[in-house]
């Protein structure tokens, strides 16, 4: 080896930085902490009620009175949000949703419940309709067609509903056009300034929902969801979504599913200065669990690897299942 080559050589060692886990912790480039998780929980109708979801292990289904202590535990782990889904009884459901605005529904009575047992939980309630319709479609069908306009009538009451509840913010799910202007007027002529919108502006019509479909009895009586969710090969349409939302008035925008969708934070973090959120969606979760459980990864260690690429990839907060078993691993941040 020439004098040249060997002086170059030791110029250029990455490997120096690496050498100890002082010095590697020292030169960390994405930091995941508790404060970037949302807990997604489930709740039903009862009471000591605890229903394990078989897609989707350790994850459950609770009545209020036991969804009220599990939240508790998240809060005590340093979970800061959850985000509530309801699985509601057949009999409640039509084509209208008329349920989801409901005063004395499941849900508004579950977020009074947080927020007088547990105030210091943010609580961030889904907008759509297709947990409380009959046909499983996030709008109103006729004609086998979905409804735009008239769905988007329905989310107003249903976010105002929520937002009467004591929900700090409220997430359109749906995909429906215009649907964040018109929940945002409709929430600000209410006099709720002060809720938040955290926007599914990226959403896509993804085969990684399956799992999530099973724990709320929700998947589609007919067809899919590809005439309002956004095509999977589509990048550039990302970033149209989020533009129109952001114009509208979304306070965080949001891409699901993540795992798959790296790129598509990347892009929306780079165009806007608004959080970022991504949704480490039901059938990312089932994988994970199912490779652990026949002992092909390392469970812990998959699991911060793929939040932690979540986070590299531009994402300021992951809603994700894991967020408990995370947040053991983690020490709690300030």
């Amino acid at each position: 080896m020439s004098s040249t080559t060997e002086h170059l050589s030791l110029l250029h060692r990455p490997r120096r930085l690496r050498r100890t886990a002082s010095l590697r912790r020292m030169v960390r480039e994405t930091q995941l902490t508790v404060n970037d998780l949302i807990y997604p929980v489930f709740v039903m109708e009862g009471e000591n009620q605890q229903e394990e979801i078989p897609s989707m292990p350790e994850i459950y289904r609770y009545s209020l009175d036991l969804l009220l202590k599990e939240i508790a535990d998240a809060a005590n782990l340093g979970i800061n949000a959850v985000a509530l889904f309801p699985l509601i009884p057949t009999e409640k459901k039509d084509n209208a949703g008329t349920e989801s605005h409901n005063p004395d529904g499941l849900v508004q009575r579950t977020i009074k419940a947080i927020k007088q047992e547990i105030p210091e939980m943010a609580v961030i309630t889904d907008v759509a309709l297709d947990p409380f319709s009959t046909y499983g479609h996030d709008g109103i069908v006729k004609d086998g067609k979905i409804l735009n306009d008239e769905t988007v009538e329905v989310l107003v009451k249903q976010a105002i509903s929520q937002a009467e509840a004591g929900a700090d913010i409220v997430a359109p799910s749906d995909m429906m056009d215009g649907r964040v202007g018109a929940i945002r007027q409709g929430l600000d002529d209410a006099g709720y300034f002060d809720v938040g919108i955290l926007a599914y502006s990226a959403k896509y019509a993804s085969a990684y929902y399956g799992p999530f479909r099973d724990a709320l009895e929700s998947a589609p009586q007919f067809g899919d969801k590809q005439t309002y969710q956004m095509n999977p090969a589509n990048s550039r349409e990302a970033i149209k979504e989020v533009a129109l939302d952001i114009a509208e008035g979304a306070d965080i925008v949001m891409v699901k599913p993540a795992l798959a969708y790296l790129d598509i934070i990347g892009r929306i973090k780079e165009y806007t200065n608004l959080p970022v959120a991504a949704y480490n969606v039901s059938g990312e979760y089932a994988m994970v669990k199912a490779a652990a459980e026949q002992g092909w990864i390392d469970e812990k260690q998959v699991i911060l690897e793929t939040l932690t690429s979540m986070k590299r990839a531009g994402a300021d907060l992951i809603l994700t299942y894991f967020a408990k078993q995370v947040a053991l691993m983690l020490p709690k941040a300030p």
